[in-house]
């Protein structure tokens, strides 16, 4: 497999690109492509052991930062990562694309520019995968729309449960609405329609869901939302996350007795971190374009970046994703004031 790496994505570029990228040939063997600055990457690879390893650097000297606008960044910085890599995504010189940079940035390459969208998808939707309580829960949309309409979280419902099918092997896969309560009483009109014209289809509907049904009781393999409410449960849930370890330390270093109780406890700890840890994901599929992208966290680091190619990039490749969705919303015909814009 070849899968093509933005290195100057992540905040702390190319550093995280690089050692991601090393870890996940070591461990995959697959060939993998930086593409960003060769005098920034160059000599970061040459530190690494990259002995019977396949990983190649491609050199662009220009690339879209965090801070600039995405479509107008799009349209104007042809020579960015984004562009070579989903053009190599396209062109079929690579299986897959990987970038923790500038997520709008990335939407617009990947959707407008290069590889657009596979007919009958009326929003690509970037797809993340949660995992807690031993159980997986693919979430969608998590960023890429912040404001949506109902027929879109229909497609967004549709496109995750082949992900959990097919790459988690979840075979009927419950399908919830990210609501204020479980009532079907509840919601804005937005998730009232959506509920409305999920019934009709044969998704597994199991109705309006509230964070809890998915953090503690494992009531749903997949959950949908607009992407600013999905972008806002995520970091939340991140934030809570890190602020739970920092409380754990701040007992720890006030108090002995915790300190000595905390050092008996670590290797619980230790799984506990992997488990709501984000970077062992390592990202989001960008769902509904022809080709594999995934969108990872500015902030990633090394282990984020060789998560999103090995267990979303790859597994994305693996699963077929493209053709499944293809071939998935091509049955459900979208309704005729549903037409994309």
């Amino acid at each position: 497999m070849r899968i093509v790496v933005d290195a100057m994505g992540s905040d702390a570029h190319p550093a995280p690109e690089v050692s991601g990228a090393v870890m996940a040939a070591r461990e995959s063997g697959d060939t993998i492509v930086l593409v960003g600055d060769a005098a920034q990457v160059e000599p970061l690879l040459a530190q690494e052991d990259t002995r019977g390893l396949s990983i190649e650097v491609v050199h662009t000297g220009e690339f879209i930062s965090m801070d600039d606008h995405p479509a107008e960044a799009a349209r104007t910085k042809k020579n960015s990562p984004m562009h070579i890599g989903t053009e190599m995504l396209r062109t079929g010189q690579a299986d897959a694309f990987v970038s923790a940079g500038n997520t709008g940035g990335t939407l617009a390459v990947a959707t407008l520019h290069t590889l657009k969208r596979i007919p009958g998808v009326l929003r690509p939707a970037l797809m993340m995968v949660f995992y807690m309580r031993r159980h997986y829960t693919v979430l969608c949309d998590i960023g890429a729309n912040t404001d949506c309409k109902a027929e879109w979280l229909v497609q967004f419902a549709l496109m995750s449960q082949i992900y959990s099918k097919r790459v988690l092997k979840v075979a009927n896969p419950r399908v919830g609405l990210l609501a204020n309560g479980e009532e079907d009483i509840k919601g804005n009109d937005l998730t009232r329609r959506a509920a409305e014209l999920i019934c009709q289809t044969d998704l597994n509907f199991v109705g309006n869901v509230e964070p809890k049904e998915m953090l503690l009781m494992n009531k749903v393999d997949v959950m949908v939302h607009d992407g600013f409410s999905g972008n806002v449960l995520i970091k939340t849930y991140g934030a809570v996350a890190e602020l739970m370890f920092e409380l754990i330390k701040a007992e720890a270093e006030a108090s002995r007795r915790i300190g000595a109780g905390l050092l008996l406890a670590k290797p619980g700890l230790r799984s506990l971190k992997h488990q709501i840890d984000p970077m062992e994901f390592g990202g989001a599929l960008l769902a509904g374009v022809n080709g594999v992208v995934v969108v990872s966290h500015g902030r990633s680091n090394a282990l984020g970046i060789k998560s999103a190619i090995l267990r979303q990039a790859r597994a994305a490749v693996e699963a077929d994703m493209v053709a499944a969705i293809r071939e998935g919303v091509a049955q459900y015909a979208a309704p005729p004031e549903s037409a994309a814009v």
